[in-house]
């Protein structure tokens, strides 16, 4: 199997605007940066991943996926995510590519046991999905063919790509992690990332001040 991530990466000194209340810019650009270094590198170092994918409007962000290895998309100004994922997956069917594995750049604990067990899940027709922990969005999904579905990330975007697998007759199977669950977007957030810290080595992460509990 050809298989290719894809890492859809807002542009790094915007991203995490919802953590403004606790966080200052430069700390939010610094966990922004370490995390997409961290999903890269994971990634990377399956060697049943034949390539990454870093698909963004932000030079920096591309910079960085160039520094380490990975191959660079640059999105058009208006681009959208949707829009930016179905420009990348369509590059990489016409690198024949059988099957693509999409990762936000904001998963601090991914761990390369995740990749695996996605990779293990899927088949020649599939749609292997992780959530978040609200169970709405998209936190990880392997499509099997590229370009079976629609990309349909935002609000919700977790039922609607299983309804779309569903329709289009692929087999959908969740793929359940905390490590994956845990994306950074809202202070509440910080509360779990702090507290994941806390049990674990974690060299590649900034520590910042926890917000206090409510």
């Amino acid at each position: 199997m050809s298989l290719w991530a894809i890492l859809p990466v807002k542009p790094l000194r915007l991203a995490k605007s919802r953590l403004a209340p606790v966080l200052e810019p430069a700390q939010r650009y610094e966990l922004a940066q370490a995390m997409l270094r961290h999903v890269i590198s994971v990634t990377s170092n399956n060697p049943s991943i034949t390539g990454l994918l870093v698909t963004s409007r932000d030079t920096k962000a591309l910079a960085i996926a160039r520094e380490l290895g990975a191959k660079s998309l640059q999105e058009g100004a208006r681009s959208s995510l949707n829009t930016a994922l179905t420009g990348a997956s369509a590059v990489l069917q016409s690198w024949h590519a059988d099957g693509i594995l999409i990762l936000p750049a904001d998963l601090p604990f991914i761990h390369a046991d995740d990749i695996r067990a996605i990779i293990a899940h899927a088949n020649e027709r599939s749609l292997v999905i992780a959530t978040d922990r609200e169970r709405d969005g998209t936190n990880a999904m392997l499509l099997r063919p590229p370009g079976a579905i629609d990309f349909a990330f935002g609000p919700g975007s977790f039922q609607r790509h299983c309804l779309l697998a569903h329709r289009a007759g692929l087999s959908v199977v969740e793929y359940e992690s905390e490590r994956l669950a845990l994306d950074i977007d809202v202070p509440e957030d910080l509360q779990a990332y702090h507290a994941v810290l806390a049990r674990g080595h974690f060299g590649h992460l900034p520590a910042f001040p926890a917000p206090p509990d409510e």
